[in-house]
């Protein structure tokens, strides 16, 4: 089974056109924005152009006042394959984090919404989360996109709030109830502060493409002790899956959620 990123699914074949498309979007980002993009810890080589912003690492959006963020609380360290998370984090727990949505969401997203919520949950960390309404307002709000650029994406924390929104992609609402609760708990996991567990090489999930960014500068790549020094095969923050995926918390995760929260 090919791996999926949440970029996009890398089983179907890229026509022409889509590599025009990328082509266009990469050459639509100045330079200034590029370095911006680099100094925040992100490699550039798949940059792209999408509504409102860029998307990097697949599935991490960054506006404008993303790239302009100064983070806070470094910590350095150089990273193997391991969970990782961002200097930034939420603060103040425990707290409750609602999860709305906005547009017209399918029964099964739904269902994966609830799964997702259920999965933090199960673990008694300092974040509890709760269904929200379907017109947004949540801490984080999960809204519908018309796009074929990628599956979802979101964003890392900010002045110790989660990133408040995920956009999750229309035509990839009716997926198994595994797979969506998967993608939903991975999303929510970058609104946290988690990074990809496998950021230093991506192929490692994925099949191809590389280290993903820097470690010790921009938004951070931190080791969170207590999780292993070798891959990491069944990892919720792992960067690709495939359509029939299916990752709970593994023991790893626990630890990293629980050391965090």
């Amino acid at each position: 089974m090919q791996p999926l990123a949440l970029l996009l699914i890398a089983g179907i074949a890229i026509t022409s056109c889509k590599k025009e498309a990328k082509e266009t979007a990469q050459n639509e980002i100045s330079q200034e924005v590029f370095a911006k993009i680099a100094n925040l810890g992100f490699n550039t080589s798949d940059a792209q152009v999408t509504e409102g912003g860029y998307l990097v690492e697949g599935d991490i959006f960054l506006s404008d006042a993303n790239l302009n963020e100064i983070p806070t609380s470094p910590n350095l360290r150089i990273a193997e394959v391991e969970q990782y998370r961002t200097f930034n984090l939420v603060t103040g727990s425990p707290r409750t984090i609602t999860v709305s949505t906005t547009g017209n969401i399918s029964t099964s997203l739904s269902a994966g919404i609830d799964e997702a919520i259920s999965r933090y949950n199960a673990e008694r960390i300092g974040l509890t989360f709760q269904r929200g309404g379907s017109n947004g307002g949540g801490t984080i709000n999960i809204k519908l996109v018309n796009t074929g650029q990628y599956i979802a994406s979101s964003g890392f924390p900010s002045g110790g709030n989660p990133y408040p929104e995920v956009k999750y992609a229309r035509i990839y609402q009716n997926y198994s109830l595994g797979f969506l609760a998967t993608v939903i708990t991975h999303e929510i996991g970058h609104c946290i502060g988690f990074r990809h567990t496998d950021y230093m090489n991506r192929a490692y999930s994925c099949g191809s493409g590389g280290n993903e960014g820097q470690a010790t500068n921009g938004v951070g790549a931190v080791l969170i002790p207590g999780t292993p020094s070798t891959p990491d095969a069944a990892s919720f923050m792992l960067a690709c899956l495939s359509a029939t995926t299916n990752r709970p918390f593994n023991n790893n995760d626990k630890t990293a959620l629980n050391y965090l929260y």
